[in-house]
């Protein structure tokens, strides 16, 4: 009697050895530019399709809750697949290898800015550069409102969220009202929710079988309140502890000291990603703690979206910048390094900490989310923050004392070809660069 054996692709791999995970996540930093979405997406491709380290279900039910966080959701999913996979160390090392190379690229990056940042060449390269940060934020407006604003309450809250935007009320300020006005929505008028059927039209899908798979069970969920308890604790230990060390050693009012507490506060109002809490950091940076020009602002959102990792690793240049020209009792080299580093640990420590914390839970219960009404608001209320910084940049990229003429004409060139023909930002952005110089420069 012959034996009939299960083909290999319908076997699921084995478990990744630690050797091939730090390498996949370490390639996986190296390369992710374009934004979150292209981010995920690659992580699908990988995790989902070609590894099969993770099942098509399982990687969705995670995308819903990072989604939920506020926090770059890419870096969180690294975290979550991360610790799908290998536990809490494997959430650690996914997480920390997703944002290092991005890390350590913006710091060479805001050295050589500040060495030889108002040198012809590289003022040209990044006027190339500033018109297509422009188009990038335009296009994440747009491709998030069209998923979005899908009823005319929605619309309503965007454009309350707009003219708040306005009159400069505070960010946190106006995510708060968007919640509630959602929250009312639900309770009051739940005939205008349109429910998704996106996760049970996901879980009918048939796929091979992977090494996390739809019914996969996960060590360690037994005692979820020891767990919750040990990351409180690690968790009061990287973010309070670290926090309370800058005070004693520096004093409170000493700018590392207010780099940890603002980028602290920032970390918990990125609901809808960088995009969103970019015009809260701008605010506060360029207006508000006057830490960089709005010049240094804009070169810094040039280098972020040139670089990889999430877009909200531009706080490591902003720290950076700020505590460079500070005039600090340090070499100003040291002193930029130092500040780097606090912006980027008290941006994404809170990031590790909420996806250890929900994860479990989140795998064990395996509930769809309801509270549909109060996350559009918010949504609604972040494409409201996204066009007003897309008006701001606007504004000092084509209009600066003024009309550029050459500004604006790339600016329309970029929408173009990021919405109309889909070009990657990995050929636009040398494109960009080469145009600048030959205007500027050449």
């Amino acid at each position: 009697m012959s034996i009939v054996e299960t083909p290999p692709e319908m076997q699921a791999p084995a478990k990744p050895s630690a050797r091939a995970f730090w390498a996949y996540w370490l390639r996986l930093g190296c390369i992710s530019v374009g934004g979150p979405a292209a981010q995920i997406a690659l992580m699908h491709q990988a995790l989902v399709v070609e590894k099969r380290w993770i099942s098509e279900a399982r990687f969705l039910h995670a995308l819903n809750y990072c989604i939920l966080l506020p926090g770059p959701e890419a870096q969180q999913m690294a975290v979550y697949m991360g610790w799908l996979l290998h536990g809490a160390w494997g959430g650690i090392v996914a997480g920390s290898l997703f944002v290092l190379p991005a890390f350590g690229l913006l710091v060479s990056l805001a050295w050589g800015y500040m060495q030889w940042g108002s040198q012809p060449a590289v003022a040209a390269l990044l006027y190339g550069v500033k018109p297509l940060v422009v188009a990038l934020v335009c296009c994440a407006a747009w491709r998030l409102a069209k998923k979005v604003l899908i009823a005319r309450w929605l619309w309503g809250v965007f454009l309350l969220a707009l003219v708040m935007q306005t009159v400069h009320l505070p960010f946190p300020v106006i995510i708060l009202l968007a919640a509630v006005l959602g929250v009312a929505v639900q309770q009051y008028w739940p005939q205008w929710v349109e429910t998704s059927v996106g996760h049970a039209a996901a879980r009918a899908m048939q796929s091979a079988p992977s090494v996390i798979d739809d019914n996969t069970a996960l060590a360690g969920l037994a005692d979820l309140r020891r767990w919750t308890a040990t990351v409180l604790i690690w968790g009061v230990l990287c973010g309070l502890g670290v926090a309370a060390a800058l005070v004693f050693y520096y004093g409170p009012s000493h700018l590392f000291t207010r780099l940890a507490a603002f980028f602290s506060q920032a970390a918990f109002l990125t609901f809808g990603g960088a995009y969103a809490v970019l015009p809260y950091v701008f605010d506060a940076s360029v207006q508000h703690y006057h830490w960089l020009t709005t010049e240094q602002m804009l070169d810094g959102l040039a280098l972020g979206e040139s670089t990889p990792g999430p877009l909200i690793m531009v706080v490591t240049y902003i720290g950076f910048v700020a505590a460079w020209q500070a005039g600090l009792a340090l070499p100003d080299w040291q002193a930029g390094l130092i500040g780097a580093t606090i912006a980027t640990w008290f941006t994404f420590v809170p990031s590790f900490v909420m996806v250890f914390l929900g994860a479990p839970w989140i795998e064990r219960t395996r509930q769809q989310w309801r509270w549909t009404a109060p996350l559009h608001a918010i949504s609604a209320a972040v494409i409201a923050s996204m066009v007003a910084l897309a008006l701001t940049l606007s504004r000092h990229v084509v209009w600066p004392d003024a009309p550029d003429v050459a500004a604006a004409s790339m600016v329309v060139l970029s929408l173009w070809l990021l919405v109309g023909k889909r070009i990657s930002i990995l050929w636009l952005l040398p494109a960009c660069m080469a145009i600048g110089w030959l205007l500027k420069a050449g």
